[in-house]
């Protein structure tokens, strides 16, 4: 399984950006992909998750409304559009993946009580006020 994140960079507060997540090793139908984000000297946040399978999404209450995951099947593409953007969403933002569960909803990949096995190396996003 390989997960390489792009389109990460420097913004103005409103401004938008849009993650990508080439995945390879791992079908859509068998397996949550996340995006994930920490800031320096905060705890790791899920963002937003996508359940396999059925396409059930979760987001973070801090970005519902503004941020947009989904896939792309054919291309083995995750993407996370974020509109609005404020300078508390800078952080470095991983993809990561993990096994579906049947009994899981996209809200457990995202929480701390899931531990994704697969992870990308991070795309940095900066917002300036």
């Amino acid at each position: 399984v390989q997960l390489v994140e792009s389109g990460g960079g420097l913004v103005q507060a409103g401004e938008s950006l849009r993650l990508s997540c080439a995945a390879s090793g791992v079908s859509f139908d068998d397996y949550a992909i996340g995006w994930f984000r920490q800031a320096p000297g905060k705890e790791r946040e899920g963002v937003s998750c996508i359940s396999g399978g059925k396409g059930s999404t979760y987001y973070a209450d801090s970005v519902k409304g503004r941020f947009t995951i989904s896939s792309d099947n054919s291309k083995n593409m995750v993407y996370l559009q974020m509109n609005n953007q404020k300078p508390e969403d800078t952080a470095v933002y991983y993809c990561a993946a993990e096994p579906q569960s049947q009994s899981r909803n996209p809200y457990y990949y995202c929480s701390s009580y899931a531990s994704p096995r697969h992870w990308g190396q991070g795309t940095q996003v900066t917002v300036s006020s």
